[in-house]
């Protein structure tokens, strides 16, 4: 596997810093709330169990599987729910948990979708922001890092499912995708 990553962005000491860092932010600012992680599977689940470590205040979690890639390096545009939530969320305060924000276009559906089932509230946790390829405008509360846009795989990132068990953000070489 090392061998198809031509550099390693984020280490894993860097990002540890980075979501103990979040963490305390989030347990800060939701004290008292009836706080609800929704990850989105499946490249969340890495960043979200360790975000969740860094949480110091009561909270519950859920997941939500959606597709607008498919195997291939580009959205579709088409974004589909594979998994739905298993918990009803009216009333309570939302942090949805994502990997890596690119165009913006599924994540932007997730939001106005979940609004639709009346959350206290709705925020977002990102490990990794690319906003050079943004479509759509995403308000993102808790950010991990900006990223260049390269093709990134590890802590969760696949690409056609491989890759996702490195313990840091590689970029991927292009020879493996093209």
């Amino acid at each position: 596997m090392r061998e198809d990553i031509k550099e390693i962005l984020l280490d894993e000491s860097t990002m540890r810093e980075k979501i103990k860092e979040m963490g305390k932010k989030i347990s800060e600012d939701y004290i008292g709330k009836d706080l609800v992680l929704v990850g989105v599977l499946k490249g969340s689940v890495m960043f979200m169990a360790d975000l969740m470590k860094e949480i110091n205040i009561h909270c519950s979690m859920d997941f939500m599987a959606v597709s607008s890639y498919g195997n291939s390096t580009q959205t579709s545009g088409v974004v589909r729910i594979l998994k739905d939530l298993d918990y009803p969320i009216e009333g309570k305060d939302i942090l949805i948990v994502e990997d890596i924000i690119d165009s913006g276009v599924t994540l932007k559906y997730l939001i106005e979708y979940l609004n639709g089932r009346k959350p206290n509230s709705l925020e977002v946790a990102c490990l990794l922001n690319k906003p050079e390829r943004r479509k759509v405008d995403i308000e993102v509360k808790y950010l991990g890092f900006n990223v260049p846009d390269y093709f990134l795989v590890g802590y969760g990132l696949d690409y056609a499912e491989k890759y996702r068990n490195l313990p840091y953000i590689g970029i991927l070489k292009e020879d493996v995708y093209k």
